[in-house]
């Protein structure tokens, strides 16, 4: 199959933005040039359309096993197409946990036979993410594993978390950690501050983040393992990043959407969809996360896509499950209160959800002759509101709902094969 997207604005990833026709034959980028002319090719036009690299997204919550009833591979990854990604890494808090061979090699073969686009599990560090008894990690990598997290369950012994460093630096694996001191944050619910003080519900302090980057900072340095730290959401994490870069210790680090654009301001009609973790902060954070973003402190945009079920969320607030799902809102979020407002340009886009991404994971990104076409091509101009009865995932939880976004996926392809194509039933698309 021949495919040829044309008059798009392309935005290569290394740097080059430039108007001109991709020729994609059997999912390998074989021309970017002007005015190509081939002859049975499927023809998509991209006029005033940016053509981009796939975006990566190295934070995802498919569900599957064990919790189908939230999301699964098929409808995750049918989510994922929807908001532009072409790869997805899926974290471990599974049933069973992704803890062993045989639970990654069954999140491949379902992503294989059901998955709309790329699937590569994380696994996790150890047994059943009780931060007891280290997973074997040698094992997990030859299975298909890029990385190991514990995820949303923090190691809170430090003797443990050295030695999950040392054989992980020993297997050269990715360490992907959620910093968070159980301790410091208890029952909070919210980000401790005026609001929550004003309506009534627990806190949690940014200590609570703080604390344990440090400590984890302290050890990956000592260590010399590559670390990656989950969703950060505090000023003060920015600075303690920022520090330990310029020591020269293997770190990178991830925001989300959310806490890039929502505050704990939006909690004060308690509703559930804003309850995050780590929660949503204050306009002095968000400040932060935006310069360390701007200035490399801050690698990657990743959604922490967690969906749930209604009953998940239809609860008092403090009986609230954690988590937004964000698949497919995240670029038009990144693009509404960023690049439109000119905090960021696409380029940065481009470098925070697809190539940064990639090059922390391990894969290849970018949009070059010889190359993988997974493409996503977006126009940034066009409005609409979300609505959350419209997503593809089975996670409804979003705290955009109703909220006037700008910037729309238009198409997605994996390999060259069209895998999204908005308003547009994919099976009647001559491919």
């Amino acid at each position: 199959m021949r495919m040829i997207i044309k008059n798009g604005t392309v935005i290569d990833g290394f740097g080059s933005e430039v108007k001109a026709d991709i020729l994609i034959n059997y999912g390998i980028i074989k021309a970017i040039d002007k005015n190509i002319e081939i002859s049975d090719a499927v023809v998509i036009d991209a006029t005033g359309k940016y053509v981009l690299p796939g975006f990566v997204d190295m934070h995802t919550h498919l569900r599957q096993p064990g919790f189908e009833e939230k999301e699964t591979i098929k409808t995750g990854t049918e989510a994922a197409a929807a908001g532009g990604y072409t790869t997805v890494a899926c974290m471990p808090n599974t049933n069973p946990t992704i803890d062993n061979e045989i639970v990654v090699e069954y999140v491949k073969s379902i992503a294989q036979r059901e998955g709309v686009v790329k699937v590569l599990p994380i696994g996790a560090m150890t047994k059943g993410m009780k931060g007891e008894e280290i997973t074997e990690m040698a094992k997990l990598k030859k299975a298909g594993a890029v990385a190991l997290s514990d995820d949303g369950f923090p190691i809170m012994s430090a003797g443990l978390m050295k030695r999950i460093m040392t054989y992980g630096k020993m297997y050269d694996l990715l360490m992907i950690t959620h910093c968070e001191d159980k301790t410091l944050s208890g029952e909070g619910v919210m980000n401790s501050g005026v609001i929550s003080t004003m309506i009534g519900l627990k806190g949690i302090p940014r200590e609570a983040e703080e604390v344990m980057l440090a400590r984890n900072i302290i050890l990956a340095k000592s260590i010399g393992v590559r670390l990656h730290i989950a969703h950060i959401s505090t000023k003060g994490s920015v600075e303690l990043i920022r520090e330990a870069k310029e020591k020269g210790v293997k770190i990178t680090a991830e925001v989300t959407p959310h806490n890039l654009t929502l505050t704990d301001e939006a909690v004060y009609n308690y509703d559930t969809n804003t309850k995050a973790y780590p929660p949503l902060r204050t306009r002095e954070d968000i400040e932060a996360l935006i310069e360390g973003l701007k200035d490399g402190t801050i690698d990657a945009i990743a959604t922490d896509h967690a969906p749930h079920t209604k009953d998940d969320k239809k609860v008092p607030y403090d009986m609230a499950a954690f988590g937004i799902s964000g698949l497919e809102t995240a670029f038009s979020v990144i693009n509404t209160f960023l690049v439109q407002k000119g905090k960021i340009n696409m380029k940065d886009l481009v470098n925070y959800m697809s190539i940064n991404p990639a090059k922390i994971l391990g894969i290849s990104s970018g949009i070059k002759v010889g190359s993988i076409a997974d493409i996503v091509i977006v126009d940034p101009y066009e409005e609409y509101v979300v609505d959350k009865d419209k997503f593809k995932s089975k996670g409804k939880n979003t705290p955009f709902h109703g909220m006037k976004l700008k910037g729309v996926v238009e198409y997605t392809i994996v390999e060259g094969q069209i895998k999204y194509a908005r308003d547009r039933k994919i099976e009647k698309i001559e491919v």
